[in-house]
């Protein structure tokens, strides 16, 4: 009953991929929805649906189309409990996806360009702005290599400007910010700091 998500920025975020007899294949999109998606974000432990998409925005998968026409009420414990139409008249252009609410996404806004900035971050359908008191040279250069950009030059202060604040504190490189230990809108941690940026030394591509 193994299930993942691939294409996507975090391991909450993609097309759906069940495994069957060794092989793995993919979902249409006929009839994919809200409910669907929330069983497969709860079976990833990576909270509810935020968004279903179809026609394979997260790019087209290979394989058997293991699964059509999938009618989930929401409360299954996996998704191979959900009644669903094994015949099925798709091509991989339907591929459906899940963008679930622990899915983070970052970016670097208000510097030269994608590599430089304020750090933010996209969690549970909003973006929030990140708290510098744990904000160290392994948490900007984690941020800086997961976009692509590089190294740690510099870590200016900013205010913050979004409702929302994230810490992270990460023990060592880890692959993204996502994988260190995370506090999201806690006072104590955020109490008195500045939001955290970076500027990396490459440039965004």
């Amino acid at each position: 009953r193994a299930l993942r998500l691939v294409g996507g920025r975090s391991s909450c975020e993609g097309r759906v991929e069940l495994e069957q007899e060794g092989t793995w294949g993919t979902v249409c999109d006929d009839g994919w929805d809200i409910s669907d998606a929330d069983v497969v974000c709860r079976q990833l432990r990576c909270g509810r649906a935020v968004r279903a998409p179809g026609n394979a925005t997260f790019g087209r998968g290979h394989g058997p189309i293991l699964r059509d026409e999938v009618q989930c009420q929401g409360h299954e414990r996996d998704l191979w409990e959900c009644p669903a139409m094994l015949e099925h008249d798709c091509s991989h252009k339907e591929d459906a996806g899940v963008v679930c609410s622990e899915h983070q996404e970052w970016r670097l806004s208000g510097g030269r360009d994608g590599c430089a900035g304020r750090a933010e971050v996209f969690f549970r359908g909003t973006w929030s702005t990140v708290c510098n008191s744990t904000w160290y040279d392994t948490e900007a250069t984690v941020l800086c290599r997961t976009l692509g950009c590089g190294d740690v030059l510099q870590r200016p202060a900013f205010t913050h400007t979004l409702p929302g604040k994230m810490t992270y504190m990460c023990g060592s490189l880890q692959p993204s910010l996502a994988q260190c230990h995370w506090t999201f809108n806690k006072s104590a941690p955020c109490y008195q700091s500045g939001a955290a940026g970076v500027i990396c030394n490459g440039t965004a591509s």
